[in-house]
This record gives structure tokens, C-alpha cells and sequence, in this order.
């Protein structure tokens, strides 16, 4: 049900008046509360007027006067509140099209919704949003938001989302950002669709409304081996990726001269596929598009030469780094800067090729618990591995195939460490996790 309170946090307001877990919020200050953002929006005022009904049907009326943007102190069954909007698009690239059959249902739902991208930063569409939606974005400041653009072309987007509706985003876009809504902009780059000139085309448009849309991030198709009844579609290879780098690299620094920053960024598969230098620090500002794969090989050399003097060297043993085919060079490298700096401790690296989706799909984060066990175990692994967070399901210990961190310590006599995909903790948990020589 809607609004049902799930948590009371100790010493809370909502505690200290009596609220209790499974109770409903009903209204603030005589608004309806229909989802997440109408409660943010409401209950940041200093006193507020709060309709409340207890499971028995009883309804308390609460009257606070609190700070400003105070917490009210609950969390809901839902976090947005609401059933999530799912999409409305049939993208050519969509990668949940490309799943598998028999995966457990929720990894089915494809969510398009902009509460989401404002509470946890999933990418939107736009397509399936009214204008009452934006009024309601604008209205409640609802920013930063994450929208994925793919093109600016109208009907190449139509096209490409399968969406006759899809060739509103420009409109949208520029209302947002006349509104000051701040954006982050996404790209899946698509060989022979919507790369190449057409990529260029779209970053100019994007560049137009800077800083409201605040940075671009462009990332390879991903493309399984389940495509029965698909577009046909081919991925980056060395070449290809190579000639995109440097095609974009114009642009970039003519952006550079103007606003101090590329403001259009290509993740880190285009350079590992193209067997190209990662670029510098500076390139990446703040590192604000790691989730898209954007500079996470530079943040990881960054962490680990900045700790490396926190190796051990008192410390003995083997461990073994689970990664998948892109970044197995780049953990090598770590690997050897630790073992120089403790010639005492053996660091394997197991490169995991991945048989549930195909190998065409090389990144860590999309491996499968049955891959890692099938690779311990052809590579006699054992003891402690250690495994980035980004392989695991947000806030779990389960994999995308179910598989759970427990399942692989069983099938193979293994220890997993879990370390922050980003490194800043790989040399900790490395200290923490081998014995004294």
C-alpha cells in the first residue's frame, strides 16, 4: 500500500509523537502526499499539520514546529513512495531485452522513472512523463536528474527507442534547463546508428544548454549472446573504439579552452578496448560519472599509488583479485605494485570470461556468481578472494544469476572480501585479511 511507514528512527520526531511502523501518512498540511517527492517537498517547512491513520483505522492529527528541512525521522515500504513508472521505450540497445530467460523477475523491470534518477540516480527517458510531470520537477527543484539522451537527432531517437514520442527530448531538455534544473546526460553508443558524426552532433546540442546539463558520458553498447529476435547490432572492437576516441578528442578540448573541463566523456571500456592511455586526473573533475564506467581505471590508480605506503610489509600470504576481461591488465599492475612492495604476500589475477552473457561482455560488473565459481575452480583457487562491490546487487551479497557470496565460499572452499570497486580500501582489507610472517 501507498505511504505505509516500514521504519521509526530512534529518537526521532515521528518517535518522540507516537508514530509507529505500519502506520499511513495521509496528508501535510492539508496536501494529499502522493509520492516521495510531493513528502521532501512538504515536509521541509517548519511547521507542519500531519494527518496520520493507525492500522485500527484512528486518525491522528500532529501539529510540529521544527527547524527547517528537520527530518520528520520515517521511511516508507516504498521508497519512491509509489509503484515505479516503468518504461514505455523499446530501445534497439536495451540491455534487459538481452537477459536471459528464467532470471529471477524483478531484473525484468525496466523503470523509467524521474523520482528514481532524483533519489538514486537511475538514468530517464523522458518519454513517458506528461507536462504535468515537469511542472512538477520544476515546481519541487527536482535536481540533479539523470536523463539519457542516446541521440538529439528527433527521429534517429524515435528509431532508436522504438518510441514515437521519443522526439520531444530537445523541447524537454531545454525547458528543464531554462527551469535550472541541473542534468547529467548519458549516451549508449551504438556502431553505425548514433556514433561518429551523430555522437558529435548530440554533444554540440547538449553543449548549448551548459551548465544546466552539466556533463555528457558516453558508453559502448553492451551486447549479449541473447539477441534472438533483436535488431541486429554490432559492438565496439579495438579499432572502432580507437577511431571514436580520437574523433571526440577535438571537441573535448575545444571545451577544455572554453569551460575548463572536456564536459563530454567516454567511459573507460572505449580506452580498454582501444588499448589506449586512460587520461589524467584532471580530465575527470570530481569523478562524477563513475557510474557510468567514467574514469574508474584513473580513480583506481589514484587510490592505490596513494596507499600504497599503507601495504603491510609485515604481513604473508596469497589472495587472488576477481575481475573480468577489461580491466584484467589494469589489476595486474596493481597486483605487482603491491607483491614489489611486500614481496612476501602473492596477489592472482583471475580473469573471468563471461559465459552467462557472452564474452563480448568484458566488465566486472556484469559477471555472474557461476562464472566466478567455474574459474576458481579451473584456476585451483583457494582461500581469500577478494571481489568489487559493483558485481553484487545494490546494498546485497547476491549476484545478477542469484548466486550468493555464501554459495561461492561453499563450492569453493574460498573467503570472499568485498572491497569498493573504486580501491580505496583494497590495501586495508589486503592488511587485514593475511596473517603475520
Amino acid at each position: 500500500m501507498k505511504n505505509i511507514i516500514s521504519v521509526v528512527n530512534p529518537e526521532s520526531i515521528a518517535m518522540e509523537l507516537g508514530v509507529e511502523k505500519g502506520d499511513k501518512l495521509i496528508s501535510i498540511n492539508g496536501n494529499e502526499v502522493k509520492d516521495i517527492i510531493d513528502y521532501k517537498f512538504l515536509m521541509a517547512e517548519d511547521y507542519l499539520e500531519i494527518e496520520i491513520q493507525k492500522p485500527d483505522g484512528e486518525i491522528w492529527e500532529l501539529e510540529i514546529e521544527k527547524d527547517y528541512d528537520e527530518e520528520f525521522g520515517v521511511e516508507f515500504e516504498s521508497a519512491i513512495m509509489d509503484n515505479a513508472l516503468s518504461c514505455s521505450n523499446k530501445c534497439i540497445f536495451c540491455f534487459i531485452d538481452q537477459l536471459p530467460k528464467g532470471m529471477r523477475k524483478s531484473l525484468y523491470f525496466k523503470d523509467d522513472d524521474s523520482r528514481l534518477s532524483f533519489l538514486q540516480g537511475n538514468f530517464v527517458t523522458l518519454t513517458n512523463m506528461s507536462e504535468d510531470d515537469i511542472d512538477r520537477i520544476i515546481k519541487y527543484r527536482i535536481s540533479p536528474i539523470n536523463v539519457s539522451v542516446h541521440t538529439t537527432n528527433t527521429e534517429l531517437r524515435k528509431k532508436m527507442l522504438n518510441n514515437r514520442f521519443a522526439g520531444n527530448i530537445n523541447d524537454r531538455l531545454k525547458r528543464l534547463a531554462d527551469a535550472g534544473i541541473k542534468m547529467n546526460a548519458q549516451i549508449v553508443t551504438v556502431p553505425g546508428v548514433n556514433n561518429g558524426d551523430e555522437l558529435i552532433k548530440t554533444v554540440e546540442d547538449l553543449y548549448k544548454l551548459y551548465p544546466n546539463v552539466e556533463n555528457v558520458a558516453a558508453v559502448p553498447v553492451g551486447i549479449t549472446k541473447y539477441r534472438e529476435g533483436l535488431a541486429e547490432l554490432k559492438g565496439f572492437n579495438k579499432e572502432s573504439a580507437k577511431e571514436e576516441i580520437y574523433r571526440i578528442k577535438p571537441i573535448q578540448q575545444k571545451f577544455i579552452n572554453e569551460i575548463g573541463k572536456p564536459f563530454i566523456r567516454l567511459s573507460d571500456e572505449f580506452y580498454m578496448l582501444a588499448q589506449e592511455e586512460i587520461p589524467n586526473s584532471e580530465f575527470y573533475g570530481e569523478f562524477d560519472q563513475l557510474e557510468d564506467g567514467v574514469g574508474m581505471v584513473r580513480i583506481l590508480r589514484e587510490n592505490i599509488n596513494n596507499n600504497i605506503n599503507e601495504v603491510n610489509i609485515n604481513k604473508t600470504g596469497e589472495i587472488s583479485f576477481i575481475t573480468g576481461t577489461s580491466a584484467y591488465d589494469e589489476l595486474n599492475s596493481v597486483a605487482e605494485m603491491i607483491m614489489q612492495k611486500n614481496n612476501k604476500i602473492k596477489i592472482n589475477v583471475i580473469k573471468v570470461i563471461n559465459d552467462f552473457f557472452g564474452d563480448t561482455i568484458t566488465v566486472a560488473g556484469l559477471l555472474t556468481g557461476k562464472d566466478i565459481i567455474n574459474s576458481l575452480k579451473l584456476n585451483n583457487i583457494q582461500g581469500n578472494i577478494i571481489i568489487p562491490r559493483n558485481m553484487l546487487r545494490a546494498g546485497d551479497t547476491i549476484f545478477l544469476d542469484d548466486i550468493t557470496l555464501e554459495d561461492i565460499e561453499t563450492a569453493t572452499n574460498c573467503k570472499t572480501i568485498i572491497v569498493e570497486y573504486t580501491g580505496e580500501d583494497l590495501i586495508l582489507k589486503i592488511n587485514e585479511a593475511l596473517k603475520e610472517a
